[in-house]
């Protein structure tokens, strides 16, 4: 594998290698304030700079593009977006560009976690207060690097797919338990403790796999906290990990 530095916000300087394959990954907000339409333009020029159209492209989103909180049941694949929110519909048309420039498949992560993104570890260490009805979703990075392998590997993969494990709950629970695993209390409810987030469903993550690595965050978040990446689990108020 050759790395090769490109700015996709400018048309490149010359056509770019063929490739079999490809995986698209952007942030929605590439362009910063000062380019608000970065996004697509990043995937024009990336679609202008190739030779050739690339017989697979798997296009990483976000489950964002569902940004208005739902409560009667978790959203599925056959769920359409309907963004409200700036970044939202930047994800959306992201998506729709993705599968009109190259035919894109879309895999849809929720909150990425693993060796090296230790944010919420962090966050009950720390005793920062979160919203404990919170809806959230989550995927181990280990199961989305497969996922994205097996896309671009499989004879027919769905055109859309949620990277979610199969234990979505609310941030109480998963605070809670990380508490009790690092041995510290419980980090504190918000003063706006109220329902927020949308459930995603991640039955056709696990049926296309044939099963998670990390099937739910007990098991993610324990092999972590097993292993030490978080060497200090002592708050500053004194309260100490066992």
């Amino acid at each position: 594998m050759t790395p090769l530095s490109v700015d996709l916000l400018s048309p490149a300087p010359g056509p770019l290698p063929r490739v079999d394959a490809m995986v698209v990954t952007l942030t929605p907000g590439i362009g910063g304030p000062e380019d608000p339409h970065g996004y697509l333009t990043a995937l024009r020029h990336l679609a202008t700079a190739l030779p050739d159209l690339p017989s697979r492209t798997v296009f990483v989103s976000s489950t964002g593009v569902f940004d208005r909180p739902t409560q009667d049941r978790p959203l599925t694949e056959d769920d359409a977006p309907r963004p409200v929110s700036p970044r939202a519909v930047t994800l959306a048309d992201g998506e729709a560009l993705a599968r009109e420039l190259f035919g894109a498949h879309v895999v849809r992560p929720a909150g990425i976690y693993g060796p090296g993104r230790e944010f919420l570890l962090r966050t009950v260490r720390d005793g920062t207060p979160v919203n404990y009805r919170r809806r959230t979703n989550r995927i181990h990075e280990t199961d989305l690097v497969r996922t994205l392998e097996v896309m671009l590997d499989a004879a027919g993969p769905p055109s859309v797919l949620h990277a979610v494990d199969g234990q979505p709950a609310e941030l109480g629970d998963i605070v809670s338990f990380i508490a009790d695993e690092l041995g510290v209390e419980a980090p504190p409810q918000t003063t706006a403790d109220e329902p927020a987030g949308t459930y995603i469903d991640g039955s056709a993550l696990g049926r296309f796999l044939g099963g998670l690595h990390y099937p739910g965050y007990i098991q993610g978040y324990r092999e972590m906290i097993g292993g030490g990446v978080l060497r200090g689990n002592q708050r500053s108020s004194g309260c100490a990990s066992s």
